[in-house]
């Protein structure tokens, strides 16, 4: 990602619109929170000062209705006075202008737009109590976070794009990784997968009968090929001219042998040399791999050692 001394003029006009978008967002969910909290504070300051002048009202004289006593005036002020001196202490965001007829006039409740009356009901009259509040909007504020999250985020996602599409690029460049086959090399008379240069080197009657069965499976997909029964013709036939190419590329003068002899010594081997060449991809080994019998006994014999279906795409041979 680029520093901030790498950016541009065109990233840097990108970034002020981001972080003016971001202060944006972030003040408007700060002042929501504000607006949730200072609506809180304010009913449960309604709710304190109903309970405290409730259990005041029994030692104010505010008159009597039914038995037609005025208001103490005078009495009433000391309270309101006394009441809104802690309320001030407290911060709370109201304050108590009025009981009953008699008010006072609070410089800073006068300054407060938001009014109501609470009416308390006693046994004998109904009392009428005015409050001054803190208008809501009287709580909001900018807060230093906004700006510093904005300050902050806003060049990261600026240059987080560019970074972002740089990556894409350079992915594509990048070719695949090598897709492991079956390499075949009759010079070296080994197999290997192709992709970590591993070179098995195999004896010569496992070398030719593999080499003759990978070919007689692509040429025969649906081949069968029992234990317990003789090798066909001609994998046999196939399997003579992997070794004859072998005499003419230098590597043999022993006499053929037998592919038919010893079957599961062969086959053995085979599964061996596979084992090693494709250790790193079990996945892939699957497709060149002779299948193991399954069973005791004499129906261990019934399976068939035939390749699973492969094509020439599934294998290269070197030197035929």
């Amino acid at each position: 990602m680029q520093t901030l001394s790498e950016m541009t003029a065109s990233q840097w006009s990108k970034a002020a619109a981001v972080a003016l978008l971001l202060f944006a967002l972030f003040q408007s969910f700060i002042m929501m929170g504000q607006t949730v909290g200072a609506y809180t504070e304010r009913h449960n300051a309604l709710d304190r000062i109903e309970r405290r002048v409730s259990l005041d009202l029994g030692y104010l004289d505010v008159g009597n209705q039914t038995l037609n006593t005025p208001v103490n005036d005078a009495a009433v002020l000391r309270y309101l006075s006394r009441i809104n001196g802690y309320l001030y202490e407290q911060d709370y965001p109201l304050y108590l202008n009025q009981i009953q007829h008699v008010s006072i006039d609070n410089q800073t409740a006068h300054e407060w737009s938001s009014t109501m009356l609470m009416k308390l009901q006693t046994a004998e009259q109904q009392i009428i109590i005015g409050l001054t509040m803190k208008p809501l909007y009287a709580s909001l504020s900018l807060h230093p976070l906004a700006i510093l999250a904005a300050l902050i985020m806003a060049p990261i996602l600026v240059g987080v794009k560019p970074r972002t599409r740089s990556k894409k690029a350079a992915l594509k460049d990048i070719p695949p990784p090598p897709e492991p086959k079956l390499f075949i090399d009759l010079n070296t008379k080994s197999i290997g997968n192709g992709v970590d240069g591993r070179a098995i080197l195999m004896q010569n009657k496992p070398f030719c009968f593999y080499t003759a069965l990978v070919r007689y499976c692509i040429e025969n997909p649906d081949a069968n090929l029992p234990q317990n029964k003789d090798v066909p013709q001609e994998l046999i036939n196939l399997a003579n001219r992997v070794f004859l190419r072998l005499i003419e590329l230098g590597h043999t003068k022993r006499k053929k042998p037998d592919f038919n002899a010893n079957l599961d010594k062969t086959l053995s081997e085979i599964r061996a040399a596979l084992d090693e060449t494709f250790e790193p991809f079990l996945a892939e080994k699957e497709k060149y791999y002779p299948p193991r019998a399954q069973g005791e006994g004499s129906r261990s014999k019934q399976h068939s050692f035939a390749l699973p279906p492969i094509t020439e795409e599934d294998i290269v041979v070197i030197g035929k």
